[in-house]
């Protein structure tokens, strides 16, 4: 279960620092939000869903690179999920919006101790509920 927390933390990870920066990209480019911007955005995540390879990768430096990028078609939908929260934001809001996910990828990340600590605090009291508890 750990190896399970550790991977999809790094997973959402990389999802909302790629969303940060397809956003801070865009922002820095001139473009403003629109609805136009919200469907290519969009399609780019349907065509990345449809072209998406399987996670044969594997684990590269004890990451798991396959896992990462199977499930990297999701940034743009979280690039577009943010525009909808904004639809008349600046190019200049959207750079900020891309440092606000990009920030929260980087709390998530920094967050992975806390989540494996509250696994193992939980399992502890889960093993001694059911009176298993090694001595």
């Amino acid at each position: 279960m750990e190896t399970a927390i550790r991977t999809v933390t790094m997973q959402v990870t990389a999802l909302c620092l790629v969303a940060a920066g397809i956003l801070l990209a865009l922002g820095t480019a001139g473009v403003p939000a629109s609805l136009p911007l919200l469907g290519l955005l969009l399609a780019l995540s349907a065509g990345l869903y449809y072209t998406r390879p399987d996670a044969s990768v594997g684990q590269v430096v004890g990451i798991d690179v396959g896992g990462i990028l199977s499930t990297l078609w999701l940034a743009p939908a979280l690039s577009a999920f943010t525009i909808v929260f904004e639809p008349t934001a600046s190019a200049a809001e959207l750079q900020a919006l891309g440092g606000l996910v990009g920030l929260a990828g980087m709390l998530n990340y920094f967050l992975r101790p806390v989540y494996l600590l509250a696994y193992s605090l939980a399992e502890a009291v889960q093993n001694r509920g059911s009176g298993s508890v090694d001595r």
